[in-house]
């Protein structure tokens, strides 16, 4: 076994796992506070070790220039993991527009996964998000993701940051973000406005009338109403936002590797 193990490919294999490391500490899923840390070390050095038997290898010396490969590895990795988990965090966004409407906003909620506060709607779509990834096997995807990585960004390789197409990747990455937190939104706040419209009349023409009082639990249950008739256009949209995600990492990968 040892004799099998060729001592030149240690600068690789250490490239391999930092990659792996960094994108294991931003994608969704895996960057997780609930996943043990030994679990993502072991994972990253297991995927390290198939990959490192899996690609053609170059020769990589030890010298000044190694160190820029570290860091343009690290980069690499935790790169391909934000740019999904800012994808996916759009329902959060969305949750976060309903929450205000509704009058949820005040009362957030702290997000087991990240140990961040996120808005109650919020964190309610993602956890659907959540289970629809461990339910097609996105988990898998990411994963299979990470792999390709390595076929279009060469480990000796450095990325071009002055290409301008990867500012303009993340431009549209960022409209398509807001364009979705939108879309996911719109049923529930459009209802929700059409109510402070009847609301408005009702304090116009029945001044006896608090609408205040009337108005908060009325907000809540025609939001929580709209929501439940929404799931089924809502998982539409997240099968979308999913397929949306993964091309959005090809394409950056694409990117990186000079394409």
């Amino acid at each position: 076994m040892l004799e099998s193990i060729d001592i030149n490919s240690l600068p690789a294999f250490l490239l391999i796992l930092i990659r792996f490391t960094a994108f294991f500490a931003t994608v969704p899923i895996f960057s997780y506070r609930n996943i043990p840390m030994q679990f993502k070390i072991g994972l990253a050095v297991f995927l390290s070790w198939i990959i490192l038997y899996s690609i053609e290898i170059p020769t990589i010396p030890l010298d000044s220039t190694f160190f820029l490969l570290i860091g343009k590895e690290a980069i690499a990795g935790l790169l391909l993991g934000l740019i999904a988990y800012m994808i996916l965090s759009a329902v959060q966004i969305a949750g976060g527009f309903i929450d205000f409407q509704m009058g949820f906003a005040i009362a957030n909620v702290i997000d087991p996964q990240t140990g961040a506060q996120s808005p109650l709607m919020g964190q309610y779509f993602y956890t659907f998000v959540l289970l629809f990834i461990l339910s097609v096997d996105g988990h898998h995807l990411l994963i299979n993701g990470a792999f390709y990585s390595f076929e279009t960004i060469p480990l000796d390789q450095m990325i071009n940051f002055n290409n301008e197409n990867i500012v303009m990747l993340v431009i549209d990455i960022f409209n398509q973000l807001f364009l979705v937190a939108f879309q996911l939104a719109i049923p529930v706040v459009g209802c929700l406005f059409l109510v402070d419209v009847a609301l408005g009349i009702i304090a116009r023409t029945v001044p006896q009338l608090n609408v205040f009082v009337v108005g908060l639990p009325l907000k809540i249950f025609v939001g929580l109403f709209v929501v439940g008739m929404f799931l089924v256009m809502f998982i539409s949209i997240v099968r979308q936002l999913f397929s949306y995600t993964l091309e959005m990492m090809q394409l950056l990968m694409q990117l990186f590797g000079g394409a």
